[in-house]
C-alpha cells in the first residue's frame, strides 16, 4: 500500500510564562491510503497536538514545530506557509472536532456552513453547491435534507450536529480525515451510529482516516492500527489485533485493565496509579517508569528504543529486551487479550473478521 501521510520525529514545544512545555517528542508514524490509524491515550498524551500539527493549527508565536517532517503526498507541510496551508486544510485533510456546537457557526445556517468550503476549494456555483450539501446531508443519515439545510446548529441534536461536522469535513472529497475524539461528548447509542456512519463513508470514499480517542473500546472494530501515546511519545504501535490481543507495553495493560466490561465485577478493574509527568521537565529515563510496577533500574536512566515485535508490532519497553526478566501483564489483562472487550465488542481475529 503506498503511504499518503509520514510523520518523521515530530517535535512540538509551547513557550509559556512558567518554562517550555515539551507537549510531542519525537513521535513518528505514518498511515496509508484508505487505511484507519487510531492515537490513544490519556488527556495530556500529545495525541490532539500531533494531529494539530498535521493541520498547521496550533496557535502561533505560543506554539513551535521543533523538529520533524510531516510528509504529505511526497510534500513536507513544516515547510508550507499559512495560505499554501489553507489550499490543503478542507479540501486535500479535513478535521473533525470534538465539540460539534463549537466547532458550527451558531449565527449561519447549516446549509450556509457546508456550501463555504465548496464554493472555495471546488470553484462550486452557489446552486451546484447548495445540491452538493443536500447531498452531503443524506449521506451522513440527515433526513428531510432540502429543509434541514435551511435551519441553525440550535436546531439539530447533539448527534445530528455532529454529522452536520462530518458532512462539512467530507464536503472536499479530503484524503485524509481527522477525527479527534469525534464522539466523547455524545451518548453511547449516538456513539455507535457515528462510528459504523465513519467506517461506511470511508468505503465510499477510500479516504484514510486518523482517529484520536482516550478509549481503546471505541477503536476495537474501527481501527485497523494502533499507536499508543505517553508523555508526548508513541510508547506502542502495531495492528489492532496485536495491541489488544498481544499487548507489550505496560501503559497499553493499564489502558486495557482500565476499560470496563459487562462480563466483569468492579475489582476486576485494573488502574494506572500515579499522573502523567510534567512536561517542562520530562524524567530522563522512560517517562511511564515512576507508574510503572513493572519498571526495571535502566527505565530510570535510559529511555527505551522501539523493540519490533513482529514487522508491523513496536513498543517501547526495556521488557523486550533480550537480558530483561520475563514479565507477564496482570490476570484481568490477559483475560481481556483472550477476547474480552469492552461493551461485548466482538473478538478481533487476523484478518480484520471478527469471531
Amino acid at each position: 500500500m503506498s503511504k499518503l501521510l509520514e510523520v518523521k520525529n515530530l517535535k512540538v514545544s509551547f513557550n509559556t510564562f512558567n518554562g517550555e512545555v515539551q507537549a510531542v517528542r519525537g513521535v513518528t508514524f505514518d498511515i496509508n491510503k484508505g487505511e484507519t490509524l487510531a492515537i490513544v491515550g490519556e488527556s495530556g498524551s500529545g495525541k490532539s497536538v500531533a494531529t494539530k500539527a498535521i493541520m498547521r493549527l496550533l496557535p502561533s508565536p505560543q506554539s513551535v514545530i521543533k523538529e520533524g517532517q510531516i510528509i504529505f503526498e511526497g510534500n513536507d507541510l513544516v515547510e508550507k506557509s499559512q495560505k499554501e496551508m489553507r489550499e490543503i486544510r478542507g479540501k486535500d485533510i479535513s478535521m473533525i472536532f470534538q465539540d460539534p456546537m463549537t466547532s458550527l457557526n451558531p449565527t449561519m445556517k447549516i446549509g450556509n456552513q457546508i456550501m463555504e468550503g465548496l464554493i472555495e476549494h471546488q470553484k462550486m456555483k452557489s446552486k451546484d453547491a447548495k445540491s452538493k450539501a443536500i447531498e452531503l446531508l443524506e449521506l451522513v443519515g440527515i433526513s428531510d435534507a432540502e429543509e434541514r439545510i435551511h435551519q441553525y446548529p440550535h436546531q439539530f441534536s447533539g448527534g445530528m450536529r455532529q454529522r452536520v461536522v462530518i458532512a462539512i469535513a467530507l464536503a472536499c472529497n479530503p484524503k485524509l480525515l481527522i477525527a479527534d475524539e469525534p464522539t466523547t461528548a455524545l451518548d453511547v447509542t449516538i456513539q455507535a451510529q457515528i462510528l459504523e456512519l465513519m467506517k461506511d463513508i470511508q468505503k465510499k470514499t477510500e479516504s484514510a482516516i486518523i482517529f484520536i480517542t482516550h478509549d481503546l473500546g471505541v477503536v476495537a472494530n474501527i481501527a485497523d492500527r494502533v499507536a499508543v501515546m505517553y508523555a508526548g511519545k508513541i510508547v506502542e504501535i502495531g495492528l489492532t489485533e496485536e495491541i489488544f490481543y498481544n499487548a507489550k507495553h505496560p501503559y497499553t495493560w493499564g489502558l486495557l485493565g482500565s476499560m470496563p466490561s459487562l462480563d466483569e465485577s468492579e475489582e476486576d478493574l485494573v488502574t494506572i496509579p500515579g499522573t502523567p509527568p510534567d512536561m517542562k521537565n520530562p524524567p530522563k529515563g522512560d517517562a511511564f517508569a515512576p507508574r510503572n510496577a513493572y519498571a526495571l533500574k535502566i527505565d530510570e536512566e535510559l529511555e527505551p528504543p522501539m523493540f519490533k515485535v513482529s514487522e508491523t508490532h513496536y513498543a517501547a519497553t526495556w521488557l523486550l529486551h533480550e537480558n530483561a526478566p520475563k514479565m507477564e501483564p496482570p490476570a484481568a489483562v490477559k483475560q481481556r487479550m483472550k477476547g474480552l472487550t469492552p461493551t461485548g465488542a466482538p473478538r478481533i481475529v487476523s484478518g480484520g473478521e471478527e469471531e
